[in-house]
C-alpha cells in the first residue's frame, strides 16, 4: 500500500525537521549574543520551520487518510496527528503504527526483510 509507505516517509521527514528545528535552529537563534555569527546562523537555518510546516501539512492529510482507511480509533488518530508537533514523539508513534499495521493488515506491508 503506497499510503502506508508515504506515511512512514513523511513521519521520518517531519520528525527529523522538527528535531533539527527544536534542538539546533531554535537554540542558535535565541541563546547566542545578538548579532553573533552563531545567532545569525540560527536566523538563517530557522527557515527550516517553513519546511517542517509544509511537510507537516502533508503528514496530516496522509495520516488522516490512512486512519480512515484502516479504521483507527479517534484517540489513536489524534495522537498520531499531535506527534508531528512534539519533538521526537513522532518516531515512537511511527513505530507503533508500523507494529499495528503489521499485526492487523499484513497484506499492506509486504514480506519482512530477512
Amino acid at each position: 500500500m503506497k499510503l502506508f509507505q508515504t506515511y512512514r516517509v513523511l513521519a521520518f521527514v517531519v520528525g527529523v525537521l522538527l528535531a533539527f528545528c527544536s534542538f539546533v535552529a531554535l537554540p542558535l537563534r535565541y541563546i547566542p549574543a545578538e548579532g553573533s555569527d552563531l545567532q545569525q546562523l540560527g536566523e538563517t537555518i530557522s527557515v527550516m520551520w517553513v519546511a517542517h510546516g509544509w511537510a507537516f501539512m502533508a503528514y496530516v492529510v496522509v495520516t488522516f487518510l490512512l486512519a480512515r482507511r484502516l479504521r483507527w480509533s479517534i484517540g489513536f488518530t489524534v495522537l498520531n496527528l499531535a506527534a508531528g508537533l512534539i519533538p521526537l514523539l513522532i518516531f515512537w508513534m511511527e513505530h507503533q503504527v508500523n507494529l499495528k499495521v503489521r499485526a492487523e493488515h499484513p497484506e499492506l506491508v509486504g514480506p519482512s526483510p530477512v
